[in-house]
């Protein structure tokens, strides 16, 4: 009884390691697509440097589709309220053509040092891409100016 219950177990972890990989061959056998939209940015990360405390800052995130078909913009994504993208979602990007992303960074009541991260997803082959604002809050209110 002992035998025909380990004949049994053993056939059972033995028929799982033979489909498992049965099934990651054709995953390893597929072929890359050489076309498509591949978004590159000429910066992924930029700081700031020292901001003043209920002030605002702005980015422009510029990129090229350098890729040979056109780049779609989907979606810009913020974990933050804080950081707000605008992402251009007009129409695609040719082949060869820039674009932009904006991100506005508006500082609270927090002084110190932010890290913020947003994402961007497109139809491109290396989608999604991630973008980092950096900087340091400063403890001194901006000042408004008004022209009257």
């Amino acid at each position: 009884m002992k035998k025909v219950f380990f004949a049994l177990i053993a056939s059972c972890f033995l028929s799982t390691n033979i489909f498992a990989q049965a099934s990651a061959t054709p995953a390893e056998q597929k072929e890359e697509n050489p076309n498509g939209a591949v978004i590159t940015f000429e910066k992924l990360i930029h700081d700031f440097g020292t901001i003043p405390l209920k002030g605002n800052a702005e980015f422009e995130f510029k990129f090229t589709n350098t890729g040979n078909e056109p780049l779609i913009i989907q979606n810009c994504a913020s974990s933050c309220t804080c950081t707000v993208p605008v992402c251009p979602r007009e129409k695609p990007v040719r082949p060869g053509e820039q674009g932009s992303i904006t991100v506005k960074y508006t500082t609270t009541n927090v002084p110190g040092a932010f890290n913020r991260q947003f994402t961007v997803t497109t139809n491109a082959k290396n989608s999604p891409s991630r973008l980092t604002l950096r900087g340091e809050i400063d403890t001194v209110e901006a000042v408004e100016t008004s022209a009257n």
